[in-house]
């Protein structure tokens, strides 16, 4: 690995491993000798069907979880060798999460479920607010900041949480089914301001299902088969190549 893929280098599963124990003699492997990079600036895709491990990995990659055997790195930073207070404090500043299912708190506002973030980071009150107020201009929301989770469609909530993930300025957004519970209007409009922040610059990693989805809007495509990664692609000059596990 050369320098300047190592400082640009955002998160690594090295040799992944993750196992569940049902019951006493039985185990489920949900991901098997993952190996995996995702470099600044890239929009990933981690594809693959119902119980292929996505969501496992998801999980893995935004440091929510620890792996069994393995290795997992943010930032070269080895999550394990982290006290979770220092993890959570660097999970908070270099990762954004969208959810399938909003995550949004129903007895705040949208402005309030904005800021909440930034509160963490220990970020002043009046920044809060202005930035969250500038986020939710930009997607659209300056007229529905002060309605509750309830108040808004869809669309308008999933949006919300896009500003969410915004809110501490993050390098990686991670967005898990971010169309899921959309019809396929508002499903459209989530992936062009996804696509928008990728250009902007920002780093993209989308959990799904949808091969269109991925092969419309990624870059590189992880293909996840029973745990296991069954393929690397890559598209390079509108076509997609495949290429050896990274």
């Amino acid at each position: 690995m050369s320098e300047k893929e190592k400082v640009r280098e955002l998160i690594r599963l090295e040799r992944v491993y993750k196992i569940y124990r049902a019951g006493q003699e039985n185990e489920v492997r949900a991901l098997q000798n993952i190996n995996l990079k995702i470099i600044g600036g890239e929009f990933v895709a981690i594809m693959g069907p119902s119980g292929s491990g996505k969501s496992t990995c998801m999980n893995l990659i935004g440091s929510l979880d620890i792996p069994t055997k393995g290795k997992v790195f943010l930032e070269n930073k080895d999550i394990s060798k982290l006290a979770e207070s220092e993890l959570a404090l660097l999970r908070g500043k270099k990762i954004g999460f969208i959810f399938q299912q909003f995550n949004l708190i129903p007895n705040l506002t949208a402005l309030e479920n904005v800021t909440l973030p930034m509160i963490f980071q220990g970020v002043e009150e009046y920044e809060r607010i202005e930035r969250g107020k500038e986020l939710l201009k930009k997607f659209g929301l300056a007229d529905r900041m002060y309605h509750y989770p309830a108040q808004l469609s869809g669309g308008e909530q999933q949006r919300v949480a896009i500003a969410r993930a915004l809110a501490n300025n993050p390098d990686i957004i991670l967005a898990d089914e971010p169309t899921g519970n959309l019809d396929s209007i508002n499903g459209e409009i989530i992936l062009s301001f996804l696509d928008a922040l990728h250009k902007e610059g920002k780093t993209i990693v989308m959990i799904t299902h949808d091969q269109n989805l991925a092969l419309r809007h990624a870059e590189i495509i992880y293909w996840l088969k029973d745990g296991k990664i069954e393929k690397v692609t890559k598209k390079y000059r509108n076509k997609w190549i495949t290429l050896k596990r990274r």
